[in-house]
């Protein structure tokens, strides 16, 4: 045992040590998740028996994600459990539920929720939570991501409501959604070895790579989207840097009304798509 402020600091050395950007505070997480204890309680020990955080620190240190590490991430209103089989949730991807709470306020007009690529299920879970009235469904390649979504609708008391499949995008539907959620692989592949350590070596690839030009997949869904809108129906789709514009234009080939929304961050980052409207 030794003391506790003691510990924070070895922990913060051999996090700096390895290049985290922000030491001090992910050294009280980590050693608060050690202990099993919240930050509140961690200021309440004197000593602590550091070596279980140590372990996790090296980890931390050698640019292994922290919400792999604590097996955890907060998004929207939700914690989910995350795993090496998913992409952890970003907050920029907040802004496609901002964006449909701003274009479907009414509550009631949401019934059926679809999430291609749905990975820890973050944005179909999301939307429910917002959307009382609805059932969603998720679909994702990965059976180890369907299983980990749908461990997270039980965590998070919407496994009533979900229902979580494996499919390849969505060539297995013939139903039609009010609101269809993606945010699907957007990394051009020869992008991802630049990518910041913790992503390129750690996240899954199948999350990140969209081809060559980084719009396999966007071509894949865009191109289903006027047989799965409902009447009415918006589909809102995660855009990288750069590619809202071009995103939008895709969907104007296929016949939809597209228009992008930033994050907080000032980036185009939500694509909302809608059936253009028909005039006799």
């Amino acid at each position: 045992m030794i003391p506790t402020t003691e510990a924070l600091r070895e922990l913060g050395r051999i996090l700096a040590a390895g290049g985290v950007e922000n030491p001090t505070r992910e050294a009280r997480l980590i050693l608060a998740h050690a202990l099993g204890v919240d930050l509140a309680a961690l200021w309440a020990l004197d000593e602590v028996d550091p070596e279980p955080a140590f372990a996790l620190a090296r980890r931390r240190a050698a640019r292994e994600p922290l919400a792999y590490i604590t097996g955890a991430k907060g998004f929207w209103s939700l914690d989910l459990a995350v795993s090496p089989a998913t992409l952890i949730p970003r907050p920029d991807t907040e802004t496609l539920i901002e964006a449909a709470l701003r274009h479907r306020p009414d509550r009631r007009t949401i019934r059926t929720i679809l999430d291609l690529g749905t990975g820890t299920g973050a944005l179909l879970l999301a939307a429910l939570a917002e959307y009382p009235d609805a059932f969603g469904l998720g679909i994702d390649r990965v059976p180890e991501a369907c299983a980990l979504a749908r461990a997270n609708a039980a965590r998070t008391g919407l496994a009533s409501r979900a229902a979580f499949c494996c499919g390849d995008w969505a060539d297995a539907l013939a139903a039609r959604f009010d609101l269809i959620l993606a945010n699907p692989p957007y990394i051009p592949s020869a992008d991802i070895p630049g990518l910041m350590a913790e992503v390129a070596a750690h996240e899954p690839a199948s999350a990140l790579d969209g081809g060559a030009d980084g719009f396999d997949a966007y071509r894949r869904i865009v191109a289903d989207l006027p047989r799965l809108l409902a009447p009415g129906g918006l589909a809102i789709l995660e855009a990288g840097i750069g590619q809202a514009a071009p995103l939008a234009a895709l969907a104007a080939a296929h016949g939809l009304d597209a228009t992008a929304e930033p994050d907080l961050a000032g980036i185009p980052r939500a694509v909302i798509m809608a059936a253009r409207e028909k005039y006799s």
